[in-house]
């Protein structure tokens, strides 16, 4: 039994899914992901003494407003009203900033896309705004850890 693609037509072409005959059901996704650099960078961002001003801040921001431009960057992605988003850090060590997304929604499409859009913007404005000292940081491990709503119910990561 092969099994049907969904974005795909019959002339092979892609296509957006018709969530019409779904539910409305409340959705949610949390993401997590984060970015490696040098001590002294992460240093310099907890006392707020970068440059650039306050990373952390404008990193919030920018993955807040990244969830809201999702359908704009992803193809084939839903436009969907988003109910919550929440951008939150921790540092993690000496060299390491969790970035932990949330992103909300009663409709017929989950916000898994919102909530990735979301950490990966946050993390790549951290990038940006410490460039200037540490071109050697990275972006790492950016992945859903949960998900609820929908036909398909509850998603957590082993």
């Amino acid at each position: 039994m092969t099994e049907e693609l969904t974005h795909i037509n019959k002339k092979g072409e892609a296509k957006m899914v018709d969530v019409s005959p779904k539910d409305d059901t409340v959705r949610e996704a949390v993401v997590t992901g984060g970015v490696r650099m040098k001590p002294e960078t992460l240093e310099k961002i907890k006392q707020n003494q970068m440059k650039k001003g306050d990373v952390l801040a404008a990193a919030r921001i920018a993955g807040i407003m990244g969830a809201k431009k999702t359908p704009d960057l992803i193809p084939l992605c839903h436009t969907i009203l988003v109910s919550e988003i929440a951008v939150d850090f921790e540092f993690i060590g000496n060299d390491y900033i969790e970035i932990k997304t949330m992103a909300k929604s009663t409709g017929k499409t989950g916000v898994e896309m919102e909530a990735m859009t979301a950490a990966a913007v946050s993390a790549l404005t951290i990038y940006d705004m410490c460039k200037a000292i540490d071109r050697g940081m990275s972006i790492e491990s950016i992945c859903l850890q949960k998900k609820s709503g929908g036909k398909s119910g509850t998603y957590i990561r082993p």
